[in-house]
């Protein structure tokens, strides 16, 4: 079953997503869920997840005909290939998969080599993230990765050997006294390997992470918002000109088939059953989410026990806000005649004085029953849908 939002296929089918929370180092930037481990500790976590998967399937009806898997981490390649299969396997068995269940994978530079790539395309993965981050040397190592510049343009041409539908590669701008010309020339370098599709994420200083640590005692500065905005709008004029147009705040395809189909989901409130270590889960009305650290984790699953850590029941208002920020982080906007009729929220009539001032400033278009963000509108996403009034009259 499919619907079908502003000219762009989403599929209103369930996504499965499976966080793999092994590193071979953490970089210093991040605040996910990972841990570095040998080759015994990741095997007992691959039972772990398998296990997991079991015990959804009692309740399979409740994410009928799952048509995308995306494996997430931390580093999925941290993974064997037999690993994988036998995960993938699991999901096939104990939840409700369809046949062509479009599989996306994460994977860093150093993984990559000819033999991986083909076992991770015999596996049916369709979309291959590549966590490249810089093609600058300082950059990378600023970053904490394991890769150097040499590594990260042969793992795309690698990948691109094996015959993957979509090769994606991710970008990290915003840099401490990067200098503007050194983002430039990255994604000058990333356009010349011609990826089917590239994410670009402004480097974010997370509390509790060592970069966090730094800021917080004044060893670290952020960029100043004025020139994060300059480089916010060159990377998606520069990449439109290219012919990657975005069609989220952080993410640019060559054409639209080569978007994210498990990422969609999130952005259009599709249903999905995240599992793994801090995996969030997502059903219509409710959200959960799963132990964060490994061992609690693992020892919920060997007394029989889906391991979630939290829940929160979603009113139609909290959903209405979701579905307003998140629409206001597409290129494509919310159709208000379906917002209306998913939420019950005549959102232009309770709005319409603030709707036409941020026309009026340029930060949204209002077309018809659509109304969407303009770059400078998706320059201050965050802050955009804050004034919007939402509640049930």
């Amino acid at each position: 079953m499919e619907r079908t939002d502003l000219n762009v296929a989403v599929s209103a089918n369930p996504g499965l997503y499976l966080h793999i929370p092994f590193c071979s180092a953490i970089c210093p930037y991040c605040d996910f869920a990972v841990l570095t481990g040998g080759p015994e500790k990741r095997r007992r976590f691959a039972e772990h997840l398998i296990s997991e998967i079991s015990l959804w399937a009692p309740d399979r009806q409740a994410f009928e005909g799952i048509d995308t898997i995306y494996f997430g981490g931390g580093t999925p390649s941290a993974l064997t290939p037999d690993d994988i299969t036998r995960i993938l396997g699991a999901a096939r068995e104990s939840l409700s998969v369809q046949d062509g269940a479009w599989v996306s994978f994460e994977a860093n530079p150093e993984d990559v080599n000819p033999e991986s790539v083909r076992a991770w395309r015999d596996l049916n993965v369709r979309f291959l993230s590549l966590g490249i981050q810089s093609f600058d040397a300082d950059a990378l190592r600023f970053l904490g990765r394991r890769h150097d510049p040499e590594g990260a343009r042969r793992s795309v041409e690698t990948a691109r050997g094996a015959g993957f539908d979509t090769i994606s590669i991710d970008l990290i701008y915003g840099l401490p006294g990067q200098p503007f010309e050194i983002w430039k020339r990255t994604l000058e370098q990333a356009v010349t390997l011609a990826p089917d599709h590239i994410s670009c994420y402004q480097l974010t200083f997370h509390e509790g992470t060592p970069f966090g640590f730094h800021l917080a005692r004044g060893k670290m500065t952020e960029l100043p918002e004025e020139e994060q905005a300059e480089i916010f709008l060159f990377t998606h004029e520069f990449l439109r000109d290219q012919g990657y147009p975005a069609y989220e705040v952080s993410n640019f395809a060559r054409s639209p088939e080569h978007r994210s189909r498990h990422n969609q989901k999130y952005w259009h409130h599709v249903p999905y059953l995240g599992l793994g270590p801090s995996a969030h889960s997502f059903s219509g009305t409710r959200r959960w989410w799963n132990e964060r650290k490994l061992g609690p984790y693992e020892k919920r699953i060997d007394n029989g026990e889906r391991p979630i850590a939290g829940s929160e029941e979603l009113t139609r208002e909290d959903l209405a806000l979701e579905a307003l920020m998140l629409g206001l982080r597409i290129v494509d906007g919310i159709d208000l005649s379906e917002f209306q009729e998913r939420y019950g929220l005549d959102l232009r009539r309770r709005n319409e004085p603030l709707i036409e001032r941020l026309v009026q400033e340029g930060l949204l278009r209002s077309e018809g029953a659509l109304l969407i963000p303009t770059l400078a509108g998706l320059a201050i996403t965050d802050s955009l849908a804050r004034d919007f009034e939402i509640k049930s009259e």
